[in-house]
């Protein structure tokens, strides 16, 4: 390669051109026959978009991914590049990578004309092969397909209906590479009419200008679902012309969403020494995005994207790296409390219907931790609601194993969690509490002291999750009380009476 510089060299190599789609196509192939995975680190498309883009790929298609915000649309995209032949040849100074066996610009076809054999060449890497725009309403159709340059015209003293004075924009620079255009819908409509010849018949219309231009590009076009908003829709002549369009989706299962979180978490080597994060706690974050998805208050045609799971993990291992540094300690855990600290990592990433709005974006954040931690709960410990009087009549009642906590509660004592207290003391304050240890180490006797501790903690928060014990968070701490004496303080505000008649409190 280094030693092919002119077009007649690249002819006695044997070069053989060939189409981006072509080449894309055989280099699929290789990996298919090879079982590699072409798009390695996307989790959880394994038999759904993967298989579809394949399918695309090899049909030689431009290709629409159509999903909701988050859903590795763009990163799909740009894993196309390791599909590309190392290094493809192009005429030396084209603005255009014109290929030397068969040019397509007035410049390239000049100088071969002029040069013949000894048209000098250069070497373009798969890495130089992709090109990337953001659709935004200002974009115009000069950007995207180009205009004439007066400039250009006056320094070569041409007129300009001469082809030479064009400037052509970022579609005709991408020739022979991957263009990705994200977010279509933004695009106004006229400019979305502008890419029908190009993506049909490789013509371009430059003030006035038709130039045949079989541009060679494997179009990639990125779109949240039609309705998402009212800024815009793909216009349907140019949807029929991109032949697959593939629908992507969030993470199916907890599982798949614990290994993205776990896979793209930026959590530095420090922070891995000094903080241990458990698997309760990799769910409960995981969890928090799946009741975000199927919340009331969240807009579903926004979407909840992975990265909430990701930044909320990252700030729930700062917020206990934070509390450790305060109080001097060289290694801590992620406690339930130190969920406080991924409401910020919410509250930027949800998009609220009005009643979400009229609620406000803290207490849904808020509400979401809690949901999950009620919906966790179950796993881990018996149903509560399991021990209702009225619900269960035909069910043999059992021994509620959560009498004695509740019971402690009742009796008027009250638990005070504060957000930076010392591991050590935290310990301490949790075995204060009747009937605690006593049930964790029933269910859990191999946990060791800190996981025992942990799973403490988690049944008081889940016990208040089903309103059989009072939760307050405040600035600097959570308060644990007894339920009736909660409600009986809060005076003006009115209550169900089923709520005290339906548990078995005693």
């Amino acid at each position: 390669m280094n030693n092919i510089k002119t077009l007649g060299d690249l002819k006695k190599s044997g070069w053989i051109s060939k189409s981006i789609k072509d080449e894309i196509r055989e280099n699929l192939i290789k990996k298919i026959q090879a079982k590699e995975n072409p798009f390695p680190g996307i989790l959880g498309y394994e038999d759904t978009v993967i298989p579809d883009t394949e399918r695309a790929l090899l049909s030689r298609h431009n290709i629409l991914f159509l999903g909701l915000r988050g859903q590795a649309k763009t990163r799909m995209a740009r894993q196309m590049i390791d599909l590309l032949d190392e290094y493809i040849p192009f005429v030396t100074g084209s603005e255009i990578n014109d290929d030397p066996l068969h040019p397509i610009s007035r410049y390239a076809i000049d100088l071969i004309e002029e040069k013949g054999d000894n048209t000098p060449i250069e070497w373009l890497h798969k890495s130089q092969r992709y090109g990337e725009k953001l659709a935004t309403p200002d974009v115009s159709v000069a950007d995207l397909i180009g205009d004439i340059d007066p400039i250009k015209a006056a320094n070569l003293k041409l007129s300009f209906a001469d082809e030479r004075v064009l400037h052509y924009g970022i579609i005709p620079r991408s020739n022979r590479n991957i263009f990705v255009i994200n977010e279509l819908p933004d695009l106004q409509a006229r400019i979305q009419v502008s890419l029908f010849n190009i993506l049909e018949e490789g013509d371009l219309q430059i003030r006035g200008f038709k130039l045949r231009l079989p541009l060679d590009i494997l179009f990639v076009f990125t779109a949240n679902p039609e309705d998402y908003t009212n800024r815009g829709s793909i216009v349907t002549p140019l949807k029929d012309r991109i032949q697959s369009q593939i629908l992507t989706h969030y993470p199916k299962s907890i599982e798949t969403s614990l290994a993205i979180t776990a896979q793209e978490s930026n959590k530095i080597k420090s922070q891995q020494e000094k903080v241990v994060v458990s698997d309760l706690i990799s769910r409960l974050i995981e969890q928090v995005s799946f009741e975000a998805r199927s919340s009331e208050f969240v807009d579903k045609k926004s979407g909840v994207s992975a990265r909430l799971t990701i930044s909320a993990y990252e700030n729930a291992v700062s917020a206990a790296e934070r509390r450790a540094i305060i109080n001097k300690e060289d290694k801590t855990q992620v406690w339930i409390s130190d969920l406080t600290g991924i409401i910020p990592s919410i509250t930027g990433k949800v998009e609220l219907v009005y009643e979400g709005e009229q609620e406000g974006p803290f207490q849904v954040a808020y509400n979401l931790v809690e949901k999950a931690i009620r919906t966790l709960f179950v796993n881990y410990f018996p149903n509560p609601e399991v021990f209702k009087k009225k619900k269960n009549k035909d069910v043999q009642k059992e021994e509620n194993p959560y009498k004695p906590i509740i019971k402690w509660f009742d009796q008027g004592n009250n638990l005070n969690i504060f957000l930076e207290t010392k591991d050590a003391d935290k310990i301490l304050l949790l075995y204060t509490v009747d009937g605690l240890y006593a049930l964790v180490k029933k269910m859990y006797g191999s946990s060791s002291e800190m996981e025992i501790a942990l799973l403490m903690e988690f049944l008081l928060h889940g016990l208040a999750s089903y309103s059989l014990i009072s939760k307050k968070v405040l600035d600097s701490k959570i308060e644990f009380k007894d339920l009736m004496g909660s409600m009986l303080s809060m005076g003006s505000q009115h209550f169900n009476e089923d709520d005290f008649n339906d548990e078995d409190f005693t």
